[in-house]
């Protein structure tokens, strides 16, 4: 999948400059469609009085929570600080203990204990004999 990244690299600038040229029609131009108008994408607002009249008009900072401005600020203020603590304290404390996995930093401690115990009582690190010996069954002398 990596792999592939590097091919990605060559048509990433092609794409984006694909996105800032105009499309121009190559065809001929007809005599009842030659002339162009520029035309909005969207209809006027009606501008009679009786339209909704937009929050910004009214609250110049209005941060969408409310329609009061002093209510709207206050929302906004908690609303970010609860979601950005939410994010860093909970966020933080829930990668923090996340499991380990392969239990490597685990093992590496019970070996350092298990080292520690040994040479306090004087004992070698791995015993000689690491199975018992009367437990493994070795195959006889005959079979092959």
């Amino acid at each position: 999948m990596l792999s592939r990244l590097p091919r990605l690299g060559l048509a990433l600038p092609r794409s984006v400059s694909v996105l800032s040229t105009r499309f121009v029609s190559q065809s001929k131009a007809d005599s009842a469609i030659s002339s162009t108008a520029v035309t909005d994408p969207y209809e006027p607002v009606n501008q009679s009085g009786h339209g909704e009249v937009s929050p910004f008009a009214k609250n110049p900072d209005f941060h969408g929570f409310s329609t009061d401005p002093a209510e709207d600020e206050r929302n906004m203020k908690v609303g970010f600080f609860l979601g950005i603590s939410v994010a860093l304290v909970i966020g933080g404390t829930f990668i923090h203990y996340l499991p380990d996995h392969g239990m490597r930093k685990w093992a590496r401690r019970e070996a350092e204990r298990l080292i520690r115990l040994r040479e306090k009582d004087g004992l070698p690190l791995i015993q000689e004999n690491y199975y018992d010996a009367s437990k493994i069954i070795l195959p006889s002398s005959n079979e092959d």
